[in-house]
């Protein structure tokens, strides 16, 4: 049952004897959860009034008033911020209703806050830091919740559990969250205590500076990262960024390089948290929007895995092409290999003495033999000359024959008077008669002449 501004300022002045409230004004808080409004008394003090709507948050304020009173003087002063104090409480049937004394400064919304400049997010994230080096002792003391890295993780996915038996969670989601619950590596942080319940609704500030903080009611050891997931969906990666880095100069633990990581899955999960409770609580409403904000953020990973899987693309071809690149230019340059004519090489001088002729081009050949008779007119001559189309070894066994040819006509010749070439005589086949021994180098059978063409002349020395 929702309750107006003016119902709660009659219960704070039956929580708080002596109160007159003379101005009520309502004031934001968990709508789920609460109502809540400000007083303003005839002695112009300010105070807050909350008043849950069900069981479970009336269970929750019972435990922040425990939390309170665990912040003794001493440990107040330790913080740069200023926390409440309840003054009185009024019950109704199961629920109990807060009033909390007044506190500086006034409630900003989240878009302001990120458009209020770097101070101001500085400001936050050294408070953050200030919440997590509470002593754990004070926490552990109280009986309040206190979890291991390890027993967080399993907590987490007992949720998941629960959530997925209401068949309302996207597969897409289901899937990521597994995935990175299973992920023991994300897991591996020093548990330190946690607002649980922080948020811009929570956090006064007065100028620049955050003067207090409230909504106590979720006090607990255990992850840091979630007291960052309301900076996630803010949806402002450079103010989620500025205060992370306050918070980081601020706080004398090791950077934990999963922690952002870790806040945005809080952040989605909430959402799951929500879809349970509303179903729980058999509040259609919640569900609803439970429901509807999980299509949205169904679509946005979806479009993100996309985009995700065009970049790992574009990576793997740019890294492809350069690696081509590269090999090509370490790879030695091809051979150039260019094919040149053969020409046939010319003719051979003639072996012999030093009183050779020289070499004319036209060599004649012996075309025949004859047993005792002359065969000069019978004889055909010709010049060899290398056909064309010839292959190249061909070319070179016509040149030696015709090499071969000139050497046995010049040998051929006899010297003795009558046989002189300038004389024009004939010359004479020289036979041996009887053994028909080689002459001069040269075989020849027996009884066979050679007959040999005219050379040209040897010059006189």
């Amino acid at each position: 049952m929702k309750r107006t501004p003016m119902e709660l300022a009659a219960m704070a002045s039956a929580a708080v004897p002596g109160l007159t409230p003379t101005g009520v004004a309502g004031s934001p808080d968990d709508a789920a959860d609460f109502d809540a409004a400000l007083l303003i008394d005839d002695a112009g003090r300010r105070w807050r009034v909350r008043s849950p709507k069900h069981l479970e948050a009336s269970m929750r304020l019972e435990t922040e008033l425990l939390v309170l009173r665990t912040f003794v003087p001493a440990v107040r002063a330790e913080l740069p911020f200023a926390l409440p104090y309840v003054a009185g409480t009024v019950r109704q049937g199961e629920l109990c209703t807060f009033v909390y004394s007044h506190l500086p400064g006034a409630i900003r919304s989240i878009d302001t806050l990120m458009t209020s400049g770097r101070s101001v997010a500085t400001e936050i994230g050294r408070a953050m830091a200030a919440i997590h080096a509470i002593p754990r002792e004070l926490v552990t003391k109280a009986d309040l919740p206190s979890y291991s890295a390890n027993e967080f993780r399993q907590r987490r996915l007992n949720e998941l559990d629960q959530a997925a038996t209401t068949g309302k969670i996207p597969a897409v989601l289901l899937r990521r969250w597994e995935h990175a619950l299973e992920d023991v590596s994300l897991w591996r942080f020093k548990p330190t205590v946690v607002h649980g319940d922080l948020h811009e609704d929570n956090i006064l500030l007065t100028g620049e500076r955050v003067s207090a903080v409230t909504g106590w009611t979720d006090l607990r050891v255990g992850d840091p990262a979630d007291d960052f997931a309301w900076l996630i969906a803010a949806n402002d990666p450079k103010f989620t960024e500025t205060v992370h880095a306050a918070y980081l100069e601020a706080s004398s633990d090791p950077e934990d390089p999963h922690l952002i990581r870790r806040a945005a899955l809080s952040a989605e999960f909430a959402l799951a948290q929500w879809l349970v409770r509303g179903v729980a609580a058999e509040n259609s409403t919640m569900v609803d929007e439970a429901v509807e904000m999980l299509g949205t953020l169904e679509e946005d990973v979806l479009a993100q895995e996309a985009s995700d899987r065009r970049d790992s693309q574009a990576r793997t071809a740019n890294a492809r092409a350069a690696e081509a690149e590269a090999a090509a230019a370490v790879r030695p340059a091809a051979a150039k290999v260019t094919v040149a004519p053969i020409t046939p090489e010319a003719a051979p001088a003639a072996s012999g003495s030093d009183d050779a002729a020289p070499d004319t081009g036209s060599v004649s050949r012996v075309v025949g033999t004859g047993t005792g008779s002359d065969t000069e007119n019978g004889a055909d001559t010709a010049t060899d000359s290398p056909e064309p189309g010839e292959s190249e070894r061909a070319t070179v066994r016509a040149v030696e024959a015709e090499a071969e040819a000139d050497e046995a006509a010049v040998s051929g010749v006899d010297a003795e008077p009558g046989n002189d070439p300038e004389s024009g005589n004939e010359p004479v086949a020289d036979s041996a008669p009887g053994d028909g021994a080689p002459r001069d180098g040269h075989s020849s059978q027996p009884g066979t002449e050679t007959t040999a063409l005219p050379l040209t002349p040897v010059p006189d020395k």
